[in-house]
């Protein structure tokens, strides 16, 4: 039965769509309320590019976090998204400690339960009372949010209005200014500002009953006498005390001294540049309004951006909009217009009307403490005084709205396992245990309790949400996903690049320590979402870019075959299954692992024998098995199943078309047939044969296993041992390389390496030892050498199709004692050489690997050596005629003296090798010889543990050359 759903059903749903996984009961009840408060031009771009994302497709819970997640994966998305939520968390304590700084200061100073007289212990006085207090507030408001999103949409209405009556006073006041300036002193000594928290008049005498006597500001600056004739501070004596307006007025012209920057270091004098003063120092006094930290445009940016990373507000509460696509572009991008016009008219307000030792004078002190905006105001300083404080308590209870419901969404997918407990919410959707964690971290920031210490913290973390937003809506629209279609139209990728471009620039240039400590927070999440194995797939862009990259590196590898220094065995490994689709030899996946140590290629591969349509559910579950083997051997690499009538046919389609233009393998790894000769059936070990001519004839490397099961697994290590080679006929160096890539695992690090090659009688073992041990140090290669003299009937069988092989192992060697001269002399003799060799062919499916592969390989072959050894051939090919003209006996007994005179010395020499390579020489051309050749490598092999059987591709794979 059809279990599809109806058009008409499936339509419904997709448009009664609810993405309310949060505060759902309460949504119909709650007003949706764009965030529409602090939020600077700077970050329009991110705006732009959010709007985009926001656009695209449904936004359910977890607002940035979701685009992010969705666009550039669970990795990216978990990082960046945890830190935006440290970055919220964060937030909701600066506001909280912004609002208690307002109460103890300008609402009820004499609340304050920490008192000092000393000003040294005043400051840490206050941070102690902004801690008692933050943490009460903190609470309070946690209270609130525990009770429902409702309550916080009342009480952000009230908020919001207090906001805008005191940004309507400002203008107002503002405007007053221009005719009527407010009466707001400030004393001046020369062209420095006093502090007006200790002194009566702002003038060095007084009259009390009609007699002139010194004022307090004179014991301040003459050591404390109240005498005229005392010792007085020099600058003091030589100028004079004036008061200015420090509120001049729109009509004064102070713009044009506040028009340009000018900072100041710790501790400096602030001081007016256009007010007359005595060129003398005199000491520094308490009494002078001093600089209290070095300011810079860097530290000022820091402090500065929180106050405007309101940008997300909306967007975290995605989940409780109703149509987040339209509320979100709309609210955000409206909010930043209206914010900024706020912000910059009031920057240019203030330059305009207000005295530039007023503007530096962060605490005050100038002005008795007053609040210097709440004087511009009209009609009350308390309308800025209140406003301020509804603003920040509604800025704060805005971010434990968001930062729990972000947390939430972050717990719900799972890609961070032991936050899974914070996904659980109340019967409301409220998020209970995430609103818990968001309390204890802003609880945090509270207790650190300065302003200034938290602010450039939460600032990294949300300048790197935004830089992630910018960077997913440039990939998304540079890799052109079929899935990108925003409704939103006004966006470039290089806007997106720009924004992020002045993201990261911002996070180094408001503090270059905290950005490296967020990106070093940010990487070691992305890591630890990396290893714990996030098994999500959104069809994110990081996935759509590796596609990307991988097809451009796949068109440049069909540019050219990889160089001789850059081949590295591309494995195609066949494994065979047994009837309940369970991988036989698992071993064999094991030393693949080990021989790859994870680099290059690694194909999995497998026939299932029958009809596709009938065993396709067989083969995803054999596929599933295969895979689930890979994962535990650390395999890395792909999987690749057949289902073929035959199992030969299988395999053959298998060593063809398995790879992806040039990244193909370029080695088939195969196990052994165990107990072929007991078998009843012959299809094994023909099948066997069939592949290894297969194999030849594709021109690929062959690796066979003989008694894999003795292989060690990855957890065992050797701690002492060697890996023999023994190097009868060259194969261009897979058998000098495949024990040095052995070594890189840890396995088999700790063996050495022994290679023997065998020598005949009219060879010379001593030089050709020395030859070969010359060869290995020019390939860097460490081991140790020995020679093993044979006669030649004893190899003869062996070597029937490799008899040019061995001529050019020994030619090679010998190569390496060839001066210039001579190598010149003897290149002439390749024409010669090649003619030779087509005369000489034995008749084995190897005659056009032989050709191809001495055109490949860099050697001589001397007339002299030729004209020597011409009888021998001649006899060694009569006696391979006989093999093909049905002469069995001659040629079994031949070759069974060749596997076992081989076999003795073998087992002599390193019956205790943990491994064994051995050449492995290519099957008869004659079928009929099959059976033959398998008794041969059966006997060759006998009584050794561990052994693997070596067929070069025809080409060399290992050079000298750097």
């Amino acid at each position: 039965m059809d279990t599809r759903p109806k058009v008409s059903s499936l339509l419904n749903r997709m448009a009664n769509y609810t993405n309310l996984t949060q505060g759902a009961k309460e949504h119909e009840e709650a007003e949706n309320i764009t965030e529409g408060k602090k939020k600077p031009t700077k970050t329009m771009l991110t705006a732009i590019s959010m709007s985009a994302i926001a656009t695209n497709g449904v936004v359910p819970a977890g607002g940035s976090y979701f685009m992010i997640s969705r666009a550039l994966g669970p990795e990216f998305g978990g990082a960046v998204g945890l830190c935006f939520y440290l970055g919220t968390t964060f937030a909701a304590a600066m506001y909280i400690l912004g609002a208690i700084e307002i109460f103890l200061v300008y609402i009820v100073p004499r609340a304050a339960i920490f008192r000092s007289d000393d000003a040294l212990k005043e400051s840490a006085a206050m941070l102690n009372n902004m801690r008692v207090y933050g943490t009460a507030f903190l609470v309070l408001m946690v209270l609130v949010v525990f009770i429902g999103v409702r309550y916080v949409n009342k009480f952000a209405s009230l908020f919001l209005a207090c906001v805008i009556v005191s940004i309507l006073a400002i203008y107002a006041g503002a405007i007053k200014s221009s005719f009527a300036p407010p009466h707001f002193p400030v004393c001046m000594l020369g062209n420095r500002t006093l502090s007006s928290r200790h002194i009566d008049t702002c003038s060095k005498t007084k009259e009390i009953n009609n007699m002139t006597v010194p004022s307090r500001l004179w014991g301040f600056f003459c050591n404390s006498s109240q005498f005229f004739n005392a010792t007085c501070d020099e600058y003091f004596v030589h100028n004079n005390l004036t008061s200015i307006q420090g509120i001049p007025g729109l009509a004064s012209g102070v713009i044009t001294e506040n028009l340009w920057s000018n900072y100041l270091p710790k501790g400096e004098i602030i001081e007016k540049p256009s007010a007359k003063s005595s060129d003398v120092l005199g000491s520094l006094n308490h009494e002078y309004v001093l600089v209290d930290i070095t300011t810079s445009f860097t530290l000022l940016v820091g402090i500065f951006f929180p106050s405007v990373t309101g940008i997300m507000a909306g967007s975290n509460r995605s989940g409780d909009l109703k149509d987040a696509q339209k509320s979100i572009p709309i609210g955000t991008i409206l909010a930043i217009l209206t914010t900024s016009f706020v912000y910059l008219s009031n920057v240019v307000l203030f330059g305009a009307c207000i005295e530039g030792v007023v503007l530096r004078d962060k605490f005050g002190d100038a002005v008795k403490g007053n609040l210097v905006v709440g004087t511009l105001s009209w009609p009350s300083p308390w309308v800025i005084v209140i406003g301020s404080f509804f603003s920040t308590c509604g800025a704060g209870l805005q971010s434990l709205t968001g930062a729990p419901r972000l947390l939430q969404a972050i717990a719900k997918d799972n890609i961070i396992p032991f936050l899974r407990v914070f996904g659980h919410s109340k019967a409301n959707g409220e998020p209970t245990w995430a609103l818990l964690l968001t309390a204890a971290i802003a609880e945090l920031g509270i207790l650190i309790a300065s302003l200034d210490l938290v602010a450039p913290i939460l600032s990294m973390f949300f300048l790197m949400c935004y830089l992630f937003v910018n960077l997913a809506c440039a990939l998304q629209t540079l890799l052109r996903t079929p899935n990108w279609r925003p409704r939103f139209r006004y966006y470039h990728w290089a806007l997106s690049f720009m924004g992020m471009s002045i993201c990261l620039a911002l996070m180094f240039i408001s503090s270059w320590y905290y950005a490296i400590v967020a990106m070093v927070i940010a990487g070691m999440i992305y890591k630890y979402i990396e290893y714990q194995g996030a098994e999500k797939e959104w069809g994110d862009g990081i996935r759509g870019l590796s596609l990307s990259a991988a097809r451009f590196a796949l068109l440049r590898l069909e540019e050219g075959p990889p160089h001789t220094k850059n081949w590295r065995p591309q494995l195609l490994v066949l494994l065979k299954l047994d009837e309940d689709l369970h991988v036989k030899h698992p071993r064999l996946l094991t030393f693949a692992s080990q021989l790859k140590a994870g680099k290059g290629l690694t194909i999995v591969g497998s026939v299932i024998v029958g009809n596709f349509l009938e065993n396709y559910g067989e083969a995803l579950a054999a596929e599933q098995t295969i895979k689930h083997l890979m994962e535990a051997e650390k395999v890395k690499g792909f999987c690749q199943l057949v289902v073929a009538a035959k199992l030969r046919e299988g395999i053959s389609h298998l060593i063809q078309s398995c790879g992806l233009g040039g990244m193909k393998h370029n080695t088939v790894v195969m196990g052994w047939p165990n107990g072929w000769r007991q078998s009843e059936d012959a299809r094994a070990w023909k099948t066997f044969i069939g592949t290894v001519r297969v194999t030849t004839a594709a021109h690929l490397a062959l690796l066979v296993a003989k008694n894999i099961s003795f292989f060690p697994s990855n957890v065992e290590q050797f701690s002492e041992g060697n890996i023999d080679v023994w190097w009868i006929v060259h194969d261009g160096g897979m058998l000098m390389l495949l024990p040095f890539l052995l070594k890189q695992h840890k396995v088999w690090r700790k063996c050495s390496i022994r290679i023997f090659t065998v020598a005949q009688l009219e060879d010379n073992s001593i030089q050709m030892k020395k030859d070969l041990a010359t060869f290995l140090y020019h390939l860097r290669i460490e081991a140790e050498v020995e020679v093993v003299e044979m006669h030649d009937s004893d190899i003869s069988a062996y070597t029937y199709e490799r008899t040019l092989m061995m001529e050019q192992r020994s030619q090679m060697l010998r190569h390496m004692r060839l001066s210039k001269t001579e190598r010149d002399r003897e290149a002439q003799l390749v024409k010669d050489r090649n003619s030779m060799l087509r005369l000489t062919s034995i008749g084995s499916d190897e005659d056009e690997e032989t050709e191809t592969y001495q055109e490949k390989v860099h050697m001589t072959w001397t007339k002299d050596k030729y004209m020597a050894s011409r009888g021998q051939k001649a006899k060694s090919m009569e006696g391979f005629q006989d093999l093909l003209n049905m002469r069995p006996d001659q040629s079994n007994v031949r070759r069974m003296h060749t596997a076992v005179k081989l076999n003795e010395v073998i087992v002599n020499k390193s019956h205790e090798a943990k491994l064994v390579l051995l050449n492995m020489p290519g099957p008869p051309r004659n079928p009929e010889g099959d059976e033959n050749y398998m008794e041969f490598l059966e006997v060759l092999t006998e009584g050794l543990e561990r052994v693997l059987l070596v067929r070069g591709g025809g080409s060399e794979v290992i050079t000298i050359y750097s």
